[in-house]
């Protein structure tokens, strides 16, 4: 059965990206989005953390990766925007409260939005920002003897770039290692991902791809695909890896949800308890300002459940603009209530919604 969902509005706010993580250590999930964070369990109550750079409809902000960075035992969060040409972090102040400090961590051009994945297995999280017209770089925090932030980050080059629109990052090849995948291919990771070369692949064209470009075994073959939304069009599919005759990697692409556009941001997790993932992704409200094909469309927040033949859509929420909702370019998932069951927050243009999984 569909699952059922209690949508409630957090603030009628703009800001496009969200995440849910303890900022006071006192063991409740709170919400951070742009310049507030709301404290939980019923994020009722907003605390203001600083100014948001705002230009025309957007605001320079469009990630919300958790991370104790200076290693003092509460979580900051790191940022970077399409017009400040920064990823930056946020120092949460702890129980001193207040303003939290922003630190540029380096320069590295317009960003799309940014991800964090472990890179090199060592357990820990880096920052991969994507910079559609600069290189691939991920950015690792230096830690002291005892595994603590010290603030200060190393970047390694991947790949000269253009990265283009989408980036992903997942275990092609099967040896254990993350690749990484980008609009126009992949790149094989090596042995030291940051002392060796990454090997690129031109298999594929995604277009103006989804951050993230999922890497998933979706139909038990043994074998990772790619789940892909476009972000600035019409389209969801996934790509099946295979292998010719010759033994040489084929990709086919199959459709998931050819009539709806602005699938910007994905994820695969299990949503409904079963044991097996389900694909969550929705619409970006005004993601161009009304300059995209499809974006006066209906908005929607959907799940996709593969049947093992394909993916049944289950809708969450749609309709028109203004009654309807849709999700950011950076949306969260995770149990607010303690319920065992998945909650969505849901950041946009059209406010910052919380979708309650009431489960079946």
């Amino acid at each position: 059965m569909p699952l059922k969902w209690t949508k409630v509005l957090i603030a009628d706010e703009r800001y496009e990206s969200a995440s849910v993580f303890d900022v006071n250590n006192d063991g409740v999930p709170d919400i951070v989005s742009g310049a507030y964070w709301y404290q939980g369990p019923d994020f009722k109550t907003a605390h203001f953390i600083g100014e948001v750079m705002a230009v025309g409809e957007y605001f320079d902000d469009f990630s919300t990766i958790p991370l104790d960075v200076d290693g003092d035992g509460y979580l900051d969060f790191i940022t970077g925007g399409w017009w400040g040409n920064t990823l930056r972090w946020r120092r949460n102040p702890g129980p001193a409260g207040g303003e939290w400090e922003e630190h540029v961590i380096a320069e590295v051009g317009n960003v799309e939005t940014t991800r964090a994945w472990d890179i090199d297995g060592d357990g820990q999280i880096e920052v991969v920002p994507n910079c559609p017209g600069g290189p691939l770089t991920v950015f690792k925090l230096i830690t002291d003897a005892a595994g603590k932030g010290t603030g200060r980050f190393t970047a390694h080059q991947i790949h000269p770039g253009p990265q283009g629109h989408g980036l992903g990052f997942g275990d092609i090849t099967g040896n254990g290692r993350g690749d990484f995948i980008l609009a126009g291919g992949w790149l094989e990771a090596p042995a030291d991902p940051f002392q060796e070369e990454w090997r690129f692949h031109p298999d594929f064209q995604l277009g103006s791809a989804s951050i993230p470009i999922l890497v998933a075994d979706v139909n038990g073959d043994g074998l990772n695909d790619l789940i892909v939304g476009q972000a600035h069009g019409y389209g969801l599919d996934w790509l099946e890896q295979g292998r010719d005759r010759e033994g040489n990697r084929t990709w086919r692409r199959h459709p998931i949800d050819p009539f709806n556009a602005g699938f910007h941001d994905l994820m695969w997790v299990d949503i409904d308890g079963d044991g097996a993932c389900e694909l969550i992704t929705g619409k970006r409200y005004r993601a161009h300002c009304g300059k995209d094909p499809g974006e006066a469309d209906d908005l929607g927040i959907y799940y996709y459940k593969w049947t093992g033949e394909s993916f049944a859509k289950q809708v969450i929420d749609y309709g028109p603009i203004r009654e309807a909702t849709g999700l950011g370019i950076a949306f969260a998932v995770a149990d607010l209530r303690g319920t065992g069951r998945l909650d969505i927050v849901a950041p946009g243009k059209d406010g910052l919604y919380v979708f309650y999984n009431e489960g079946n």
